[in-house]
């Protein structure tokens, strides 16, 4: 049975949601900062550590992590930076 939803592997970057990293001060300046984007298609990316080995474990009830996904954690700061960005609808 496929799923209602894909990731589009062909879709490129929009626009980044909120500041920048070095903006919001939780980076060293190197290439492996936190980030989030709003994709061509419409879709979010969101760049962050992957903690899905410790985090994973202990999901609540209802919640799983698909074999093509990962559980990926950002600063709180840098959500609420993107939420004037993020369309209500």
């Amino acid at each position: 049975m496929a799923r209602p939803w894909e990731a589009d592997p062909h879709t490129g970057f929009k626009q980044r949601l909120g500041k920048s990293p070095q903006e919001l001060g939780i980076t060293t300046g190197t290439p492996d900062c936190p980030d989030i984007w709003e994709l061509a298609n419409g879709d979010i990316a969101v760049i962050g550590r992957d903690l899905t080995r410790s985090l994973g474990t202990n999901l609540p009830a209802g919640v799983s992590i698909g074999s093509d996904e990962c559980l990926v954690v950002i600063p709180r700061n840098m959500l609420i930076a993107a939420k004037p960005d993020i369309p209500s609808v």
